[in-house]
């Protein structure tokens, strides 16, 4: 006796899909300048950041295509609907991410022992630049509620911190003969990006393998059922989650007596239905089992 409830309504679909494409296109058009920047100003600092914005942009892209299939209808195939390819797409950024920052890395702790003075002006241009484009797409995508959003959001704040340190550093550099600057600076911002990737990595990872996205809630659920008059215990309960935000919830719930009538029966399904549809969860399937009945799954 299974019921689903997908008393979970989500309208933000649309309004996150046409956030991520503008950060997307914003971001693509910026890496590009970045890149010829870096080159022209030979700064690895800049080119650092075109890495890392590259995998931005890739992750943007990822995401807005992921977006646009997560939304789509549940079908034979893919019974749960597309919500997962969301996760897919944080965990492909990520290697992306990581690759990107090996290869800055590669470049940058030579130049060390042997810095070259950058061209501090073109840096500082490109700087303002950087600043003003990540900056407003950051303030974009922090609406988003998505895992999607979050990690991208995290990426593009990480980015405007990126070239105030780039800026602060053309400007030491310009007035200082410091041009170990740049090197430092592409080194720190590459360790910055790793921590973070890996963070999330962790998070990607532990939800793909379908770990209980929220050990509160699944307290709070069981408790609530277990308030329930009539019921007994509740076990072979599962909460995992599709993406970080739409989880998933089964269980099997013990009651303390045999119902001679569909009318009470009915009664203490409506009470737990009504107990669990506060937590907003995306699909239930909760099992009744009477008092004389032996759980087939024991």
């Amino acid at each position: 006796m299974g019921h689903h409830h997908g008393h979970h309504h989500h309208h933000h679909g649309d309004a996150s899909s046409q956030r991520i494409g503008l950060a997307f296109w914003l971001n693509l058009f910026f890496t590009i300048i970045e890149f010829i920047g870096g080159i022209l100003t030979n700064s690895t600092a800049i080119i650092a950041d075109a890495v890392h914005d590259l995998g931005d942009s890739l992750s943007l892209g990822l995401a807005w295509l992921l977006n646009k299939l997560g939304a789509k209808q549940a079908t034979t195939g893919f019974t749960y609907g597309y919500k997962r390819f969301s996760l897919l797409g944080a965990l492909i950024n990520a290697i992306v991410l990581i690759a990107g920052s090996t290869w800055v890395l590669f470049e940058a702790i030579p130049r060390l022992t042997d810095p070259v003075m950058p061209n501090t002006e073109g840096m500082i241009y490109l700087a303002i630049l950087g600043i003003v484009v990540n900056g407003y797409a950051a303030f974009k995508l922090a609406g988003g509620q998505t895992l999607n959003e979050r990690v991208l959001n995290w990426h593009l704040l990480e980015d405007v911190l990126g070239w105030v340190a780039v800026l602060i550093g053309a400007i030491v550099m310009t007035f200082v003969d410091w041009p170990i600057i740049d090197p430092l600076l592409s080194i720190a911002f590459t360790a910055f990006i790793l921590l973070n990737v890996v963070r999330n990595l962790i998070e990607t990872l532990k939800l793909f393998s379908q770990a209980n996205p929220s050990p509160k809630l699944y307290q709070e659920v069981q408790d609530a059922i277990r308030d329930v008059e009539h019921v007994a215990d509740i076990h072979h309960m599962h909460l995992w989650s599709l993406d970080g935000e739409s989880h998933v919830l089964t269980a099997h719930v013990e009651l303390k007596d045999d119902f001679n009538n569909a009318e009470h029966y009915l009664a203490v399904k409506e009470a737990i239905n009504q107990a669990v549809s506060r937590f907003e969860i995306f699909h239930t399937t909760i099992e009744l089992e009477f008092k004389s009945e032996a759980c087939r799954l024991d």
